[in-house]
């Protein structure tokens, strides 16, 4: 695999492939001296802006511009406008998967806690300290921290393996409550994490609606049903919502059992919440971000973005060339639509299995555009409607 370099040139072709009713257009992106061939929906176009953030996971906007990654060099980057140069800040963190920010203080998400400092716009994260821990350990090691419309903090887990009797509730010691979405209760000293939604075994990605403030959440399925079950997940969630893992699974048409947890499941089967919508299995979905409600989104405005990262697994013969693809897509929350998933980028995955992006996260940019980050390669993409 070709490293990639921060120099690329796109070609626009005007081959065009796909139904009439969404046609998607083949551009050839030139990385050190090598094309490679990525599939956008029409009247869009992917560009490549820097390589240089090592290992980038989440992205979030400042209210300034600045552009902010976790990633799993233990790092947290920023990049201002137009988003070229790259810059650590911060101290050291285990794994600072993801930030948020509320006003003037910034959170970071680590592996075992959330923390907050003060942060201004070009400056470094000042007086940081410790907000709340978090339970760690082994398998799933990602924590998402985000703001919600409420203004409280939410951060999501997933529980350690395949069907590991944890679970997001006060009965489970605190490093077995994994598996959902905490929000926290800063109205006690110190603030308290409180169960939102249980039963989802890695729920990478979250966001709310900017229609209803709904909030919907990727969830990745274990791997021990096989290469094409369960499906992987775009679900809604609310305020004590079960989402069955590791008690129960859906396999696109009903819930069922998972013997693999023999441990008494917390409710009933007909309790499990069922998915909005669903990818093929093994797709391992990451961030999950609403596109304003704005004309200049056109028909992606009301949309979740969802980044389909592919996973590592293949089928049975040992084939890489069948692994998951990585995607951009977009899903229809609202009307006849709901659930309905659509294409916006794909051709990140060679013939060979070989893949020369795996997207991660998405973040819309306050110039209206959609930035997207790789960790493996490592990159920084932007996807910006055609002039």
């Amino acid at each position: 695999m070709k490293k990639i370099s921060p120099c690329l040139v796109l070609l626009v072709c005007l081959w065009t492939v796909g139904s009439a009713a969404a046609p998607v257009v083949e551009q050839t992106i030139m990385i050190a001296e090598t094309p490679y061939t990525v599939n956008v929906k029409k009247g869009y176009r992917l560009t490549l802006l820097t390589d240089q953030i090592p290992q980038p996971r989440l992205l979030t906007f400042h209210e300034s511009g600045e552009l902010f990654a976790g990633s799993r060099s233990g790092r947290i980057y920023r990049l201002k406008p137009p988003y070229k140069q790259v810059e650590a800040i911060g101290p050291d963190f285990a794994y600072p998967h993801s930030v948020a920010f509320r006003g003037s203080t910034l959170f970071v998400a680590s592996t075992e806690a959330v923390y907050y400092g003060r942060y201004q716009s070009g400056g470094d994260i000042e007086s940081l300290n410790l907000l709340a821990k978090l339970p760690e350990g082994r398998g799933h090691n990602s924590r998402t921290v985000k703001v919600g419309p409420d203004e409280r903090i939410y951060a999501s887990l997933g529980i350690s393996g395949n069907c590991s009797n944890e679970y997001l509730h006060d009965t489970y010691p605190f490093e077995k409550r994994r598996g959902g979405v905490f929000v926290l209760d800063e109205s006690i000293n110190p603030p308290q994490w409180r169960t939102y939604s249980s039963g989802l075994r890695n729920p990478v990605g979250f966001d709310w609606s900017p229609s209803d403030q709904t909030l919907y959440a990727s969830n990745n399925g274990p791997d021990h049903l096989g290469f094409q079950q369960p499906p992987e997940q775009f679900t809604q969630l609310s305020q004590g919502s079960f989402h069955g893992m590791p008690w129960y699974q859906y396999d696109g048409e009903r819930v069922h059992r998972d013997r693999c947890q023999s441990s008494p499941a917390p409710y009933p089967i007909e309790s499990v919440v069922k998915p909005t919508a669903t990818f093929p299995a093994r797709n391992a979905p990451m961030a999950v971000t609403f596109v304003p409600n704005h004309a200049a989104f056109g028909e992606l405005a009301g949309h979740a973005l969802v980044a389909l990262r592919g996973s590592w697994a293949v089928d049975e013969s040992g084939n890489k060339a069948s692994r998951r693809e990585p995607k951009i897509v977009a899903i229809t929350v609202e009307g006849s639509d709901k659930g309905k998933v659509e294409t916006l980028v794909s051709g990140f995955q060679l013939p060979n299995g070989d893949r020369w992006a795996r997207p991660v996260g998405i973040a819309i940019g306050p110039d209206n555009r959609v930035y997207i980050s790789s960790d493996s390669p490592s990159g920084l993409y932007r996807l910006e409607k055609e002039l």
